[in-house]
C-alpha cells in the first residue's frame, strides 16, 4: 500500500553530511520551531543568513504571515525536485498531501521499535532520509514530514538533535518512561483535585495530600486578606476549572463551600491574642490568683470600710464585668456626696505579672457582634476583678460634692472595701428615675445630681449627641439589629464616668502625676445661624462632627473640648481598658507611698499600648462592618426612610444617610443636589458579606 511503513532489510548507512550543513533552495520543505510548537514550512528565499518563510502545509488555508528565522533554526526535510519550480505558497505541489494523507504516514509502533533496536545497537546517528531508509527503501515527502513532525513530538525512542536521529540508551529510556508514567499519575491526581474544587463539595483535610493541604493553606491566607505570596499557575488554573477568580472574595467564596472557611471569619482577628485565648501558664496563673483574692493582699489594711453604703451597679443585661457603681450619702449637716466606685484589679494584678504583660499587650477588651473577648481571663473578670453584687470587693473610690451650679465643690480619691447591693439594668434604672419611690430615693437623687453636673457642662460649651445608636448583634447565628436609646439612666451613668475621670485629671493635674490624660483640641463650629437651620438630631449633630478632630492621648493635662474640661483622664474601666489600670496603679504610688512613674515612662508605656489599641479598633469595624452586610444580605428587598447628612465623596455622587429605623449612618449613591435634611429612600444595591462588599443607593 502507497505510504505504508515497511522494515527495509538493508544495512545500515553510514553517517553522512547532516542535512542542516547542506544547502537551502527556495522551494525547500523545512521544519521550524517557534513559539507556536513546531510546523511544516516553505522557504521562500534567502538573505544572507537568514531564511523567508511561509508556515504551513494546506492547501487553500488563508495566506500565512511570513516569517524571517536565522537558518540555524530551520531544518531541511525535503529538498524541492531538480526541475520543479517553486511552489507560491504551502500545500501545493510538490508539497501536496492531505490531513489524511500526513496522519497515515505516521510510523507505525512496531516499526519505530525495530528501528530502535537496530540503531541501538551500533550506537550510531542518522539523517532524516537515513533513519527512514531503515524502515523505507524510498521515502516519500509526506513520509519525511510526518516523521519530522513525530520526531518533535514527546517520543522517548530517539532523539533529534541537529537533524540526527539516534536512539536512546535503554536505561535512559527506562528512566524517561517511569518519569513519564509519574507525570501522568501527577496531571490525573491534578485532574481529580481541580474536579474536587469545581464540585464545591466540603473536603476533609485529613484526606488530602501534603501538596493539596498547601494549596489551601496558601488560599486561606489569600483569604485572609495577605496576598503578597503569588499564586502557583497549577493552583490558577484549578481555581479556573473551578470557576473560580483569583480575589480574595471569589477565594473566600470558593472555601465556604469546601466547608473550609467560616462565613463569618473575621480576617484581622485570625491569629491575634484574642482568637488565641490565653496560654495554659496565664490559665494556671488565673487560678493562682483565683486563689489569692480570700487571703489579705499588700495595702488591704489602708483600705476604707465603706460596705455599708448602699451601692448600686448599672449596665447592660448581658454585661458579666462590672467595673463601676454609684451610691449617696448626705451627712447631718453636710451636702449629697456622691461615691463613684471603680472596680480595683490591681489588688491581684501586680506591674510585670504574666497577666499584666497580656494585659498591657492587649490594651482593652475587644467587644464584637458574638460577645466580648476580655483583656484579663473571664473567671477573673466576672469575679474577683468585678464588683459582684452581695460580695465584699476590693475598689477605688471617688467622692464628689457638687456645688448649686454642678461645678465640682469638693472631691477626694481612696481605696475602699464596698459590698454592692444590687445589681440594675439600665431598663430597671430608667423606671427608678422615672418613678422615685420613697424606698428607692438614691437612684432619682443621683439622677438630679449629674443632671445638674450636665448642665454646667453644657454651659461651658459641651458637646451633646445624644441620640439612638443602632448596632448588629449576631443572636443564634442570626444578624439582630439592635438600637440603644439615650434614656436617662445611659446619661447618668456616662456623666457620673466622666465626672470621675474629671476629678482624677484634676487631682493629677494638682500634684504633677503623670496620666495618660485624654485631651481634644478646639474647634471651629458652624454659625448658630447656620446650625439653626439644618434639623434638630443627627443632621445638625453631623454638621458638628465634621469639624472635630479626633481626642488624643498624653501625659500632661490639656482641654478636651468636646467635654468642656480643663483636663480629663479616662479612669472607670480597669477590668476592661489598661490604660485605666494604670491610672490606679498611678494613684496608688502618689497616696499611698509609692514612686509614681514619670512622664517618659508613662509616655513609653501609651506608645507600647497604641498598637493593640488601633488594632482593636480595626477588629471592631470589621465586625460591626460586616455583620451590617449580613443583616442587609438577608433584607436587601425592603427600604427605609432617610435624611441626607453630607457629602462624602461628591464627585462620586457618595454622601452619608441617616436612618432614622435603623438608628445608623449609612454611605450611598445620592442624587446629584442633595442638601442636609434632604428626604431619601435608601435600598440596597449591592451587598456580599465575603466579599466587604455594601453598596446602598438614595433616591430622592
Amino acid at each position: 500500500m502507497p505510504g505504508s511503513w515497511h522494515c527495509c532489510p538493508s544495512l545500515i548507512p553510514k553517517a553522512e553530511v547532516p542535512l542542516a550543513a547542506a544547502s537551502f533552495h527556495p522551494g525547500d520543505l523545512v521544519g521550524i520551531v517557534t513559539d507556536k510548537g513546531q510546523q511544516l514550512a516553505l522557504l521562500v528565499s534567502l538573505q544572507g543568513s537568514k531564511a523567508q518563510l511561509l508556515p504551513g502545509w494546506q492547501s487553500g488555508a488563508s495566506r500565512p504571515r511570513p516569517l524571517s528565522l536565522p537558518l540555524r533554526q530551520v531544518e531541511l526535510i525535503a529538498r524541492l525536485p531538480d526541475g520543479s519550480s517553486p511552489p507560491e505558497a504551502p500545500g501545493l505541489a510538490p508539497w501536496q498531501f492531505t490531513v489524511e494523507q500526513l496522519q497515515a504516514a505516521t510510523p507505525p509502533r512496531a516499526d519505530l521499535a525495530a528501528a530502535w533496536l537496530l540503531l541501538a545497537e551500533d550506537d550510531t546517528s542518522l539523517s532524516l532520509d537515513d533513519w527512514l531508509g531503515l524502515q523505507l527503501c524510498q521515502p516519500k515527502p509526506v513520509q519525511l514530514a510526518a516523521a519530522w513532525l513525530w520526531l518533535q513530538s514527546e517520543q522517548l525512542l530517539f532523539r533529534w538533535r541537529q537533524q540526527q536521529v539516534s536512539a536512546r540508551p535503554l536505561p535512559e529510556l527506562r528512566r524517561l518512561r517511569l518519569e513519564q508514567r509519574r507525570q501522568r499519575l501527577v496531571l490525573e491526581h491534578q485532574r481529580l483535585w481541580h474536579e474536587q474544587l469545581k464540585q464545591r463539595q466540603p473536603l476533609n483535610l485529613e484526606l488530602l495530600s501534603p501538596a493539596q493541604r498547601q494549596e489551601i493553606n496558601l488560599l486561606l491566607t489569600w483569604a485572609s486578606g495577605d496576598a503578597e505570596q503569588p499564586l502557583p499557575a497549577e493552583l490558577r488554573r484549578g481555581l479556573q476549572v473551578a470557576g473560580c477568580t483569583a480575589d480574595t472574595g471569589a477565594i473566600r467564596h470558593l472555601l465556604v463551600d469546601l466547608g473550609l472557611w467560616d462565613l463569618h471569619c473575621l480576617p484581622s482577628l485570625r491569629d491575634t491574642r484574642w482568637e488565641l485565648g490565653f496560654s495554659a501558664e496565664l490559665e494556671a496563673e488565673c487560678q493562682r490568683l483565683l486563689q489569692a483574692h480570700g487571703q489579705p493582699q499588700p495595702g488591704d489594711e489602708l483600705r476604707r470600710d465603706l460596705c455599708h453604703q448602699h451601692l448600686v451597679t448599672i449596665d447592660d443585661v448581658d454585661t458579666r464585668d462590672i467595673d463601676d457603681g454609684l451610691a449617696l450619702e448626705q451627712s447631718d449637716e453636710g451636702p449629697l456626696r456622691l461615691w463613684i466606685h471603680v472596680a480595683d484589679p490591681g489588688r491581684l494584678v501586680a506591674p510585670g505579672d504574666p497577666l499584666d504583660l497580656e494585659a498591657r499587650r492587649r490594651a482593652s477588651s475587644l467587644y464584637l457582634s458574638r460577645g466580648s473577648l476580655p483583656m484579663f481571663p473571664l473567671e477573673l473578670a466576672t469575679g474577683p476583678f468585678s464588683l459582684v453584687a452581695g460580695q465584699r470587693c476590693p475598689a477605688w473610690s471617688i467622692w464628689v460634692e457638687l456645688a448649686a451650679d454642678g461645678a465640682i465643690a469638693a472631691s477626694g480619691v481612696l481605696r475602699s472595701w464596698v459590698k454592692p447591693a444590687y445589681r440594675l439594668s439600665y431598663d430597671d434604672a430608667d423606671e427608678l428615675i422615672d418613678l422615685a419611690p420613697p424606698e428607692e430615693r438614691q437612684i432619682s437623687q443621683i439622677h438630679q445630681l449629674l443632671l445638674s453636673r450636665r448642665q454646667w457642662r453644657l454651659a461651658r460649651g459641651a458637646l451633646q449627641f445624644d441620640q439612638p445608636e443602632g448596632r448588629i448583634r449576631e443572636i443564634a447565628g442570626e444578624p439582630t439589629l439592635e438600637i440603644t436609646e439615650p434614656s436617662p439612666s445611659r446619661l447618668m451613668v456616662a456623666e457620673a464616668m466622666i465626672l470621675a475621670g474629671a476629678v482624677v485629671a484634676e487631682l493629677g493635674e494638682a500634684q504633677g502625676l503623670a496620666l495618660p490624660y485624654r485631651s481634644q483640641l478646639p474647634a471651629e463650629l458652624p454659625p448658630a445661624a447656620e446650625l439653626a437651620a439644618l434639623p434638630e438630631g443627627p443632621v445638625r449633630h453631623a454638621a458638628i462632627r465634621r469639624c472635630l478632630s479626633r481626642g488624643f492621648s498624653g501625659t500632661s493635662p490639656s482641654p478636651h473640648f468636646s467635654l468642656a474640661l480643663d483636663s480629663y483622664v479616662q479612669a472607670t474601666s480597669p477590668i476592661r481598658r489598661y490604660g485605666d489600670l494604670l491610672v490606679q496603679r498611678q494613684l496608688a504610688a502618689l497616696l499611698y507611698g509609692g514612686v509614681p512613674l514619670d512622664a517618659d515612662q508613662m509616655q513609653q508605656l501609651l506608645q507600647e499600648l497604641e498598637s493593640p489599641q488601633r488594632q482593636v479598633v480595626q477588629i471592631s469595624r470589621e465586625d460591626q462592618r460586616h455583620w451590617q452586610q449580613v443583616w442587609f444580605e438577608r433584607h436587601r428587598g425592603e427600604q427605609w426612610q432617610g435624611q441626607f447628612l453630607r457629602w462624602l465623596r461628591p464627585q462620586d455622587g457618595l454622601g452619608l444617610v441617616h436612618a432614622p429605623e435603623l438608628a445608623m449612618d449609612l454611605a450611598a449613591d445620592c442624587p446629584s443636589g442633595s442638601q442636609p435634611g434632604d428626604e431619601l429612600l435608601l435600598r440596597v444595591q449591592l451587598v456580599d458579606p465575603l466579599r466587604d462588599q455594601l453598596r446602598m443607593r438614595a433616591s430622592g
